[in-house]
């Protein structure tokens, strides 16, 4: 359960946000003074910090100079009126995560503390890439014991110790923000900021302002100035996901970083120097993008300093086992229960599967079994009917292998295909194969929000969390 610290000393805003936040998904403290907020921390120990910035007596300006020096991984956003602005941005120069303008916006107010919250999750969540399944003193790992995994936990370990830039290559799903958090951990600058930035979910126009920034009037809505996550992560490390989807500009600017640690804000002409670490991941061949000129070749060679390649789950089929354990292990903390066992038949299943998915793609069908078990055993008929039916080598390939092929751009081949694999296999049900992963897609391309994965697919959010419920899928909770 994620923790909030709302700090203000007007009571009424702070019943507003109570009601606003009143979730059971979330704790919540309130403190109506910088003084009493900075004694609410260490007892609290808040994974978020949501404070006015101007208070009778401690200032939230002041309030976050001494928050930076106790506690520099505490996230805080600002809440300011129009006329203290310059204010805020001030104080976001000292690392606050954010600031917020009154009156607020309820939904974007909820989306920006979920992607705070998530962030602080990010920051706190320890990765162990040596993890032995009967030790339980890590809430996350890269499990692996396979040859190409011991290789990748070597590199891990290896980056670590360096501020060098590292690259970090493989397929959707098999755990690249995994590795990129189990570096920064285990690095130097582990007491400092880390931020993940999604390059593919972000709207092309937006991604530069969102890196770097952008001064009041640089563009059509820019009514203030506004600091972006380089700025934000000053000494820390900033971790650009899916960057083979940087348009050229960006890129320019990327490499300008790497190169001399400066940048600009969008519509400013003022250097701007920051120490970050910057740690990248694609799913895209980047060699090919430098031949076809879609991506600048002097950038990638900034990036391609340490290449750690993540291997897809086909590729190590010895680590499934190990994954599963490790999983029913994960639930059964979550839920305070004793964990479930699974058959050898349903293992076998799991380990003939060509799994497109990879790592995610195993959690998700694991949790869906978990829910639909009768019994303390998981058994071949709980698993999602696409790895069922793997044994007759006739399952459904979901709808990310056939993107990989190419067919997704041509419905008529996309259903062809479709119409094949029913054919070997008439259990099979198209429709819902297809559907779940649709759903999934979704969530991925929307970072998780309901919201827009609705609007994405067109149907209301209410329909969308039935088919999430329907079909198991189990996503990072996120309060949207």
């Amino acid at each position: 359960m994620s923790k909030l610290l709302l700090i203000d000393d007007e009571e009424d805003v702070l019943y507003s946000l109570r009601r606003v936040f009143d979730s059971p998904e979330l704790e919540l403290a309130t403190a109506a003074s910088g003084e009493e907020g900075l004694k609410v921390i260490p007892k609290f120990k808040p994974d978020l910090v949501l404070m006015d910035v101007r208070m009778g007596g401690l200032s939230g300006l002041e309030t976050l100079r001494k928050i930076r020096v106790s506690e520099p991984k505490l996230l805080v956003i600002l809440m300011t009126a129009y006329g203290t602005t310059q204010t805020a941005i001030e104080a976001m120069k000292l690392g606050a995560y954010d600031y917020l303008l009154k009156p607020f916006d309820i939904p974007k107010l909820k989306e920006l503390v979920a992607a705070a919250l998530k962030a602080a999750r990010d920051m706190k969540q320890v990765v162990s890439y040596e993890p032995l399944l009967q030790s339980e003193d890590y809430e996350l790992g890269i499990i692996g014991r396979s040859g190409p995994m011991q290789q990748v936990f070597k590199l891990v370990g290896q980056v670590a110790a360096t501020d060098a830039t590292a690259l970090i290559t493989g397929e959707s799903g098999t755990g690249k923000e995994l590795a990129a958090r189990a570096i920064y951990h285990h690095s130097e600058r582990a007491t400092q900021p880390f931020l993940a930035v999604n390059c593919a979910a972000i709207p092309e126009q937006l991604l530069e302002s969102e890196l770097f920034g952008h001064e009041k009037g640089a563009f059509t809505g820019a009514a203030v100035q506004r600091i972006g996550k380089f700025e934000q992560c000053n000494k820390g490390t900033i971790f650009l996901d899916e960057i083979g989807d940087m348009t050229p500009a960006t890129q320019t600017k990327i490499l300008r970083v790497l190169q001399s640690g400066t940048f600009e804000r969008v519509g400013g002409n003022q250097p701007i120097q920051v120490d970050v670490r910057v740690i990248a991941a694609t799913n895209k061949p980047l060699e090919a993008a430098v031949a076809a000129r879609q991506f600048r070749e002097d950038l990638f060679y900034r990036l391609n300093v340490v290449r750690i390649h993540l291997p897809p789950l086909r590729e190590r089929r010895d680590d499934i086992p190990l994954l599963v354990n490790y999983f029913l292990e994960k639930i059964a903390r979550e839920q305070g229960r004793s964990p479930k066992s699974i058959a050898n038949a349903a293992i076998k299943l799991l380990e003939k599967y060509h799994w497109p998915g990879n790592v995610r793609e195993l959690e998700n069908s694991i949790r869906r079994a978990h829910v639909l078990a009768k019994s303390d055993a998981i058994l071949p008929g709980d698993l999602p009917p696409e790895i069922s039916g793997a044994a007759t080598g006739v399952a459904a390939p979901p709808v990310s292998t056939m993107a990989s092929d190419g067919a997704v751009g041509d419905t008529a081949v996309l259903a062809r295909q479709l119409f094949q694999w029913a054919r070997r296999d008439p259990k099979l049900k198209i429709i819902p194969a297809v559907e779940r992963e649709l759903v999934i897609h979704a969530l991925k391309e929307t970072n998780d929000n309901q919201v827009n994965a609705a609007k994405l697919l067109g149907i209301t959010r209410a329909t969308l969390r039935k088919r999430i419920e329907k079909f198991g899928i189990t996503r990072e909770l996120s309060v949207k």
